[in-house]
């Protein structure tokens, strides 16, 4: 069955469902980046490249270490400081889309 949600209302929701994410993966922090990219594509540091693409298409001009932040819920070097573990292996680029 097809639910007809109002544009407005499904805004919301997709924010909200965001919110959780980053919530969700700002409390796992014994998740690292690497795996989240071998595993699902992507990464914090791709959340964070994604926020502020869509900041700028809106008029916000928002840095990235700015959207870092956001989705970290701190700096990125204190982040990687406290939970990056192991050698940092090579970053595969994440989708663009």
């Amino acid at each position: 069955m097809t639910v007809n949600i109002p544009d407005n209302n499904q805004t919301e929701i997709e924010a909200a469902a965001f919110r959780r994410m980053v919530a969700h993966l700002q409390k796992h922090t014994e998740v690292q980046n690497i795996d989240l990219m071998d595993l699902a594509g992507f990464c914090r540091n791709c959340l964070s490249k994604w926020y502020r693409a869509e900041a700028a298409e809106r008029g916000f001009d928002i840095s990235d270490p700015q959207a870092r932040e956001r989705v970290y819920g701190m700096p990125y070097d204190d982040w990687k400081a406290r939970y990056q573990s192991g050698d940092k292996k090579d970053h595969k680029p994440g989708p663009q889309s």
